[in-house]
């Protein structure tokens, strides 16, 4: 048994468009670090971005919650890069690398494939609600598609991708309870539609399809709202050269496909339209990342 590890966890970006709590992707950048040493109990120490509003208490903490499931008693220090409540998968992130370290650190056995379920069970801290769409991405990295028990990753590559987020707050809960209960049948076909030439797009590396297919009639023009003018900003995005803009997962981060050189451009465009609304905004210029990895 170690007494001692420390674990890369990456941020993530959930649904992409109109997989609902079925796509994930793990981005290169921003990523939290997770510190987990022997303990005689559980216990949390947050440390880096906004760590005074993460709950420390074990059952009130993504990491903390699914620490105690596996009846480990360890001290966990994160630290943040992600921000919380970004819709970056940053409740995603400790839960993922807490699950992945303490399986090697206590030879428990689990395989990748059931740490995804392990970890999801953080998320009912944060979200209300277990899913496994950030999870699943931060431990395998790449894109992964979730669907009943089952995890498939692909590793698409040579994919720009631009993650900005503005100076707002989105609360995961609210964003998922403002969702429609029903939806048209049109709708749905031109969901199931976008859903299917994502994974077709991702498969081939296919930058123009995979941002066409970012497109749904669902999730998009609802969770729209919460974030002040989102058309501006995203036509300022596709008109300096991207294929394609989302929301990150419950927001208010967007996401933007585009060309590796086209990134600077596209984050120079997005920041310029918030800063019109007067919204100050941080940006990364990334692309699709692996997963949870040992660092010492």
């Amino acid at each position: 048994m170690l007494d001692h590890l420390k674990i890369k966890a990456p941020a993530t970006v959930a649904n992409l468009g109109a997989g609902f709590d079925v796509f994930g992707m793990a981005l290169e950048s921003p990523y939290d670090v997770i510190e987990l040493e022997s303990n005689d109990s559980l216990e949390i120490v947050i440390k880096g971005k906004n760590a005074r509003d993460i709950p420390t208490d074990p059952m009130k903490n993504t990491a903390g919650f699914v620490a105690s499931k596996l009846n480990c008693e360890v001290k966990i220090t994160i630290h943040k890069g992600i921000m919380p409540g970004s819709g970056l998968g940053s409740s995603a992130a400790p839960a993922a690398g807490t699950v992945f370290g303490l399986n090697k650190m206590f030879a428990l056995g689990f395989s990748l494939d059931e740490l995804v379920w392990l970890a999801a069970k953080g998320e009912i801290v944060s979200a209300g609600v277990e899913h496994a769409d950030n999870v699943a991405a931060a431990l395998f990295g790449g894109f992964t598609v979730v669907h009943g028990n089952r995890v498939v990753a692909v590793s698409p590559v040579d994919i720009g991708i631009v993650a900005i987020l503005p100076d707002l707050v989105v609360n995961t809960r609210d964003a998922r309870a403002i969702l429609p209960k029903s939806v048209s049948l049109e709708d749905f076909v031109f969901n199931v539609g976008s859903a299917s030439m994502m994974v077709v797009g991702m498969l081939r590396n296919d930058l123009k399809l995979i941002g066409e297919s970012m497109q749904n009639h669902v999730i998009e023009p609802t969770r729209a709202r919460l974030i002040p003018d989102y058309l501006d900003i995203k036509n300022s995005a596709l008109q300096a050269g991207a294929t394609g803009v989302t929301i990150g997962g419950s927001g208010p981060a967007m996401i933007a496909i585009c060309a590796f050189d086209e990134r600077e451009e596209v984050a120079s465009a997005m920041i310029n339209a918030f800063a019109k609304n007067e919204i100050d905004s941080e940006v990364f210029i990334t692309t699709v990342g692996r997963g949870v990895e040992i660092l010492d």
